[in-house]
């Protein structure tokens, strides 16, 4: 079948930069879709996308779809016909719906009953004819959050659309997309181009609009920024900082990048480093540099969107705007350092932190008596983390922090650093609020480790206590992440904290609320639940986490060292027979009153097999139980493994519901010690795939 390429381009006023790169994808998928749907070939699907325009070219696409031959069935031969051969009306009716007459019709087997059938074929379309339609529906299902009317049309799209390029090989496909008539005329750069420009074909694209210094593709224009900005850096001999965020909304920003050096005075650098970034990538969208030694350079990096004939004004231009945000900086830092952290607490006062939970300084005394609880418990220094917690929200009600809400913690740290804080105490200010996104950086300090567990856990059981956990796909507080933190902090820093136990401590602070009965469990499973997510990541089965769920240690290093364990013990060859004989044994046991088991009586054994259980199960117990109170759970269940034989021998050679009340009961409670000693793990009978 014959085939063209289809280029689709709609022009229009500044799209948002932060939305491009998602609006554009969409597009190409929903044209992909389309395609599919329709049943269209084609070689491949690319997206283009620049600040004023969306664009996909499809290479390769049939002309036409395929014919398709169609079979509708109709009633049984049986029902379509009298006792003289005669058509029935079901038979009269189905050939009129066919449009054909009854002798025209075939028959057709379908599992074993002969039926009436006509088969036809269906002509596919002409390619040409569907995609107008298609275009349409692809950017009506675009991810707009909020939609603009222009001029006197009722048509809607995320900016006012000023022109359609739709061609089909050369050939133009006349329509209207949302209230503009398509053509063959693109646009080039606003300020750089002659205006209008032609596109012959859909393969000349890109390079027509080149020449009209458009670089519509937004990778090509992506990867241009990149090497402009490290061609810029390197005759400073500097390293820049491209963090990808910036280098997104700069790409979306910009038609023809060209990339210039600025700079600023060098006593802005007095100012902490966090504040004169945040103001160059936020305000001027400007790369910032470093030296060999990692410290920040009074210099900056800017991306254009022209060849200007005076480069230097350009440069001048943006250093006089980023002069002044450096200078509110600097002066708001100065102002700040004249006042004591400590000396701020009393503000604190006049900020809610949530109506029926009080003040942030109401928090800062909560988080501050919980620190100083959980430093006790893991043996890092109470003083400190009492200190922390109570400096921890002061930054607040400064004003660096009122201007770069960013800043926050931050800022904490280079004030409490300059009054003279323990180094340990002013990283924490910062640290509490680590990990701040999935995959963060976690706090290095204990004392950053206690404010942040503290922190997080005063807010998780304040919601929970005034009824506003998280709902469905909800958590407009954030705290299944917070959660996560908690998890994080403690099992990779190894810290040995009774998680339950804290939330008591957490849930006592809260003496003006009256609450609800079981609130430290209804939190403590909401904090395990998070496992969940973590181990499917890892790719440890839901099965292993349910194992150990099940008994749901206090400890959280502990529930993640028996999870490990139990995951790499699934894979020994014994497992899944152990599995099933733990899923057997804990169904005997179900029906028995656990008030009723003790220790069994070798006087009492009968059979070879169950003596050798019971020899098995004490080698075990010597060997294993050491293991697992040194928490080496994975060869505590190796050894456990090695009594596979004598589990197999004892369920094929011994009756356990014997007649004989005595030897019943006997053999129960030497299922019962297997069943225990498995459980100072994990209930591996969740394991079992039957």
């Amino acid at each position: 079948m014959a085939k063209k390429d289809f280029l689709v381009e709609i022009g229009t006023g500044e799209l948002p930069p932060k939305a491009l790169r998602q609006l554009s994808d969409a597009f190409a998928a929903n044209i992909r879709a389309a395609l599919d749907s329709a049943g269209l070939a084609f070689d491949g699907v690319q997206p283009f996308a620049s600040p004023r325009r969306l664009a996909v070219r499809v290479t390769g696409l049939d002309e036409r779809q395929q014919d398709k031959a169609v079979e509708r069935l109709g009633p049984a031969v049986a029902a379509a016909f009298d006792k003289d051969g005669k058509p029935t009306p079901a038979a009269a009716g189905f050939a009129r719906s066919c449009g054909v007459e009854v002798s025209a019709l075939e028959q057709s087997d379908r599992d074993g009953v002969l039926k009436l059938a006509h088969r036809s074929v269906s002509k596919g379309s002409d390619t040409s004819a569907l995609l107008p339609d298609m275009v349409s529906k692809a950017l009506t299902s675009l991810p707009i959050p909020k939609k603009m009317r222009w001029g006197s049309t009722r048509d809607e799209f995320v900016r006012p659309v000023h022109w359609v390029v739709m061609l089909f090989g050369a050939e133009v496909l006349p329509t209207r997309i949302l209230g503009i008539a398509s053509g063959n005329n693109s646009r080039g750069h606003r300020f750089m181009s002659s205006g209008e420009v032609l596109i012959g074909t859909p393969e000349d694209y890109e390079s027509a609009l080149e020449k009209a210094f458009v670089i519509v593709s937004y990778d090509a224009r992506k990867a241009r920024v990149r090497t402009l900005v490290e061609e810029q850096a390197a005759t400073l001999q500097a390293t820049v900082i491209i963090e990808d965020d910036l280098l997104e909304e700069v790409t979306a920003l910009v038609e023809w990048p060209v990339a210039l050096t600025g700079r600023f005075d060098e006593h802005f650098l007095s100012v902490p480093k966090e504040a004169l970034i945040s103001s160059l990538k936020a305000h001027q969208k400007c790369f910032y540099l470093l030296n060999a030694e990692g410290e920040m350079l009074p210099n900056f990096i800017t991306v254009s969107n022209l060849v200007s004939r005076d480069p230097a004004q350009v440069v001048a231009g943006n250093e006089r705007v980023i002069r002044p945000r450096l200078s509110d900086a600097k002066f708001f830092f100065d102002t700040d350092r004249k006042q004591t952290l400590a000396s701020r607490q009393e503000q604190l006062k006049n900020i809610v932190f949530q109506q029926a939970l009080g003040t942030v300084y109401d928090k800062s005394q909560r988080v501050a008596t919980l620190s100083a609880a959980i430093a006790r418990d893991i043996g890092a220094p109470v003083e400190w983390c009492e200190r922390a917690a109570t400096l921890s929200k002061c930054d607040l009600v400064t004003n660096l922090v009122s201007e770069f809400a960013e800043l926050q913690g931050i800022a904490g740290y280079y004030y409490a650093a300059h009054d003279g804080e323990p180094g340990d105490v002013a990283q924490a200010l910062n640290e509490q609020y680590m990990p701040r996104f999935s995959g963060d950086e976690l706090p290095t300090t204990q004392t950053g480790c206690v404010l942040a567990l503290a922190d997080k856990l005063d807010t998780i059981v304040g919601l929970f206590a005034i009824g506003q956990p998280p709902t469905g796909s909800k958590d407009p507080f954030a705290l299944r992440r917070a959660a996560l933190g908690v998890l994080r902090i403690i099992v990779e820093k190894s810290l040995d904290l009774d998680l339950l136990q804290t939330l008591r401590s957490a849930c006592a602070n809260f003496t003006s609320l009256d609450l609800p009965q079981g609130l430290d469990q209804q939190v403590f499973d909401f904090l395990l639940e998070r496992f969940r997510a973590w181990y499917q990541a890892e790719g440890v089965s839901a099965e292993v986490f349910q194992s150990v769920y099940h008994l749901k240690p206090s400890k959280p290093l502990d529930f993640n060292l028996r999870v490990q364990a139990v995951h790499r013990f699934s894979q020994l060859p014994e497992a899944q027979s152990l599995a099933s004989a733990n899923k057997r044994v804990s169904n005997i046991l179900q029906k028995e009153d656990a008030g009723n088991f003790g220790a069994s009586d070798a006087s009492l054994f009968k059979e070879a097999a169950e003596r050798a259980l019971a020899d098995t199960l004490a080698q075990s117990r010597r060997v294993a139980e050491p293991l697992f109170q040194q928490r080496d759970y994975t060869k505590g269940l190796e050894t456990l493994a090695g009594s596979k034989q004598a589990i197999d021998d004892f369920f094929d050679q011994v009756l356990v519901m014997d007649e004989d009340p005595a030897l019943r009961r006997n053999r129960i409670n030497l299922l019962n010690e297997l069943r225990t000693l498995f459980l100072q793990v994990a209930d591996i009978s969740y394991l079992h795939n039957g």
